[in-house]
């Protein structure tokens, strides 16, 4: 991050400084740079020949970041680094000696990590560092999924909804989009396993992917019920939690429901990283269309939202 000036410091004195200013502050010392940005340099170009080189990985990366904990397009995260000081300063540009990557680069930076597949890569790295610092993977996981909404309208330039999205029924209501189903650690609440689907896909069928197989208790909801050999063939340690299901001519017993209860207390916790990636990072609706760039975006969100809900402790340790 740059430096403030002596002449920022002298004319800014009753400058207080913003929740964006301490946030960014806050996660740069954090997130495990050299370690992504070793993920990303076997396929990030080289500078070759006379021209202008390209900008470097790192700072293209926060620029990334930046899209993500703000829920920023191309162009608006280009227009926010222009606007804000806090956000140049994250990223280390000054503009007195350079101009902001223009939203052409920024969307060039993100085909690469998407043709590459880096997503899962970068998500993978972001959890062996938070193991090197004791966040392991205990023998808990709670599994559950969320609906990330998209665009239902058929008014747009190809006159039509997005083809990989679908609609599904939750209650009365119905819904248009995908669904991002994750595996949380039952200790830490960090989210071990992820995967994206059409919204219309049933919770179940995602449930292999959504475990590490040294389980000995399994959370989930009633979608999940009845997939006992599932966990038998992926997880043959495991114990199941899942919340049994009423039927409509045979409804829950007292001494069921109290049980439904009692496994919520743990299950809850997988809400806390939803919380983060839909409310505090903003991604509730779908920003591409298509489901390989979503799942690459689910991909690096779940990183960073494991980095967002340890970072305190990350902190407290580094002090």
């Amino acid at each position: 991050m740059l430096q403030q000036t002596l002449a920022e410091v002298t004319f800014e004195q009753y400058r207080k400084p913003t929740r964006r200013e301490r946030f960014l502050d806050e996660i740069t010392r954090v997130v495990p740079w050299a370690e992504l940005v070793a993920v990303i340099e076997p396929v990030y170009p080289k500078a070759e020949g006379p021209g202008r080189p390209p900008v470097g990985v790192e700072r293209m990366l926060r620029l990334h970041c930046l899209q993500q904990w703000f829920n920023l397009s191309d162009p608006a995260v280009e227009e926010a680094l222009y606007d804000s000081r806090a956000m140049r300063q994250f990223v280390g540009i000054d503009l007195g000696r350079e101009p902001v990557p223009d939203e052409t680069t920024i969307c060039k930076f993100r085909h690469l990590l998407e043709a590459h597949q880096l997503g899962q890569q970068l998500f993978a790295r972001i959890g062996e560092y938070l193991a090197t610092r004791g966040m392991t993977v205990s023998r808990g996981t709670i599994v559950d999924a969320t609906i990330i909404s998209a665009p239902s309208s058929t008014k747009n330039r190809q006159k039509e909804r997005d083809p990989e999205m679908h609609q599904t029924k939750k209650g009365n209501q119905w819904y248009f989009g995908m669904k991002a189903h994750i595996g949380v650690d039952s200790q830490t609440k960090l989210i071990h396993s992820v995967a994206a689907t059409a919204a219309n896909v049933h919770d179940s069928q995602v449930l292999p992917e959504l475990l590490h197989g040294q389980e000995t208790r399994v959370w989930g909801d009633a979608a999940y019920s009845g997939q006992r050999d599932v966990l038998r063939q992926h997880a043959p340690r495991a114990k199941s939690f899942v919340q049994a299901k009423a039927h409509r001519h045979r409804p829950l017993s007292e001494m069921e429901r109290a049980r439904n209860r009692t496994k919520s207390k743990v299950r809850a916790k997988v809400e806390h990283a939803f919380l983060v990636i839909k409310r505090i990072f903003g991604w509730a609706k779908v920003r591409y269309r298509g489901l390989a760039k979503n799942t690459h975006w689910l991909q690096i969100s779940c990183g960073l939202a494991n980095l967002y809900v340890v970072r305190r402790r990350l902190l407290a340790g580094a002090s």
